[in-house]
């Protein structure tokens, strides 16, 4: 079966930096911890996608598209395609006083947090400290080892893959009974209004929805 737009597939990869061979996410733990990029936190195992809704990098949701189930492929991914390009606009001159009042030392490489924005600190003379907000893999060539498993039909499993990436809900309870969908987490009312909206988008065999507490 080709994978085409609004399909919710499932998929396990590993993802590599090319000039260093090096993977930086993987769905298998076992890779993750022969790569020492193992996250006790991390959900490990095939993972469910709904194609063409930036789930994904841009070139590997586009690239995926009319790629067939049961198969494996390889796909190159340019700088523009993933993390995109370094930016000089997001090198940054940040004041001493910054660091003073959040209580560190900078030091080049360190990673630090400005008002929500990570980033890295690339040099530290006197009162100047040069910070890089570019994502630590802009400018990198990506490759992924991608296993197509299926197109999922299950309208319970696509709507638990939907609330994980988008909602990040993935302790959410989902039930079903009459033909209705309950889904036990709360939310403020405006994120769920515009989550039952989408839902229904993506999973237009999902009629009726209610968040519960």
């Amino acid at each position: 079966m080709k994978i085409k737009a609004k399909d919710f597939v499932e998929i396990e990869y590993t993802g590599k930096i090319v000039d260093l061979n090096q993977a930086f996410d993987t769905t298998y733990e076992e890779t993750a911890k022969k790569e020492n990029i193992h996250n006790k936190n991390m959900d490990y195992g095939p993972v469910i996608v709904c194609i063409g809704e930036k789930h994904l990098l841009p070139g590997l949701d586009r690239k995926l598209e009319g790629k067939e189930t049961g198969k494996e492929y390889k796909i190159r991914l340019l700088p523009e395609e993933g993390f995109g390009k370094k930016s000089a606009k997001l090198l940054k001159l940040v004041p001493a006083k910054v660091f003073k009042q959040q209580q560190i030392q900078p030091m080049p490489g360190l990673e630090i947090n400005v008002d929500g924005n990570p980033g890295r600190i690339m040099s530290v003379s006197g009162g100047r400290i040069i910070v890089d907000f570019n994502h630590p893999l802009a400018g990198k060539e990506l490759e992924y080892e991608i296993k197509v498993n299926k197109v999922e039909k299950d309208k319970k499993a696509k709507l638990m893959a939907l609330l994980k990436i988008e909602l990040n809900a993935k302790d959410a309870k989902v039930e079903e009974k009459d033909g209705k969908i309950s889904i036990k987490k709360e939310f403020p009312k405006q994120i769920e209004d515009e989550a039952k909206k989408r839902i229904k988008s993506l999973i237009p065999e999902i009629k009726e929805i209610e968040f519960k507490k």
